[in-house]
């Protein structure tokens, strides 16, 4: 079979980074959720936390159709819709300001503020989180009452590391679009989140799997966090992820309704609104361009 090139670039917002094809200039690749894991296999491909087509839609300037690492789709990614809003504003697809684009979670509002040609700052509308049971999905109880400060089984017996992290072993459950987990701890530099990650993730009380966050509040308006990723593993931010711990805080009584999530590529800036809508602001930015020939 002749190797067939690919135009791509790989793009990054707060050290989430991806590999984004613009399938506005570029054909849909066939099979993406087969080419995810080539693609973005740090060793033996471009490298990234998975795969991120943009192309056009009937409702909005651009439409996102994102693959994990492993190959599974997903619904949403907050950096990762950054980054699409950037692309479709510097390809001359759309003008600077407010871009709508089209996600798994719905279409979403984002202002894009250009700080150069391969870089911008970019609010994301995040829309309202779901917190019923049923809607996140989590199996915890009967109904579908709302999973906060809960006993969580996914976490095993208790383990040497939870008193050397300081870990409160209660779980509180969000939805952004995609299902989150949040736990918090007096340093989340000791959890071993490499083995943990994976075990929350895949329990049997997540259906759909998780994404799992450890949170560390340094004050009322900060945090630190660190996330394993649905389907991608350790990553460097999740912005779904810092707005599902925004939340978390608020309904838990550990932090006011605006942060600041410390990540461990950045910063995200995370506010729940008394309209109940979460925005999210942080940068994107285009690390660079190539080909990649698929056999």
């Amino acid at each position: 079979m002749t190797a067939r090139p690919i135009h791509f670039v790989k793009m990054q917002g707060a050290g989430n980074d991806y590999v984004y094809i613009d399938c506005f200039a570029e054909p849909t690749p066939a099979d993406p959720a087969a080419l995810a894991p080539r693609i973005a296999d740090r060793h033996f491909g471009v490298g990234g936390d998975g795969l991120v087509l943009v192309m056009p839609s009937a409702v909005a300037s651009g439409r996102m159709q994102m693959f994990n690492a492993d190959g599974s789709e997903s619904e949403m990614c907050g950096n990762g819709v950054r980054c699409v809003a950037h692309l479709v504003v510097a390809r001359g697809r759309a003008s600077t300001g407010l871009v709508t684009v089209e996600t798994g979670r719905g279409v979403l509002s984002l202002n894009v503020a250009s700080e150069g040609p391969r870089r911008s700052r970019v609010c994301v509308d995040m829309g309202e989180p779901l917190l019923a049971a049923d809607q996140i999905p989590v199996v915890h109880a009967a109904d579908s009452r709302q999973v906060v400060n809960a006993p969580c089984p996914a976490l095993g017996a208790p383990e040497g590391w939870w008193e050397a992290a300081g870990l409160d072993p209660r779980m509180t459950c969000v939805s952004m679009g995609n299902p989150h987990v949040t736990f918090y701890c007096r340093d989340v530099a000791r959890v071993p989140l490499e083995t943990v990650g994976p075990r929350i993730e895949t329990h049997a009380i997540f259906p759909h799997r998780v994404n799992v966050h450890f949170v560390e509040v340094l004050s009322p308006e900060r945090v630190r966090m660190r996330t394993w990723e649905r389907g991608s593993g350790i990553t460097m931010a999740c912005g779904t992820g810092a707005s599902a711990v925004c939340v978390s805080g608020v309904i838990t009584g550990r932090t006011g309704r605006q942060i600041v999530a410390e990540v461990p590529g950045g910063r995200l800036e995370i506010a729940w609104a008394a309209s109940g809508h979460v925005f999210m602001t942080g940068p994107a930015e285009e690390v660079f361009e190539g080909t990649w020939w698929d056999a």
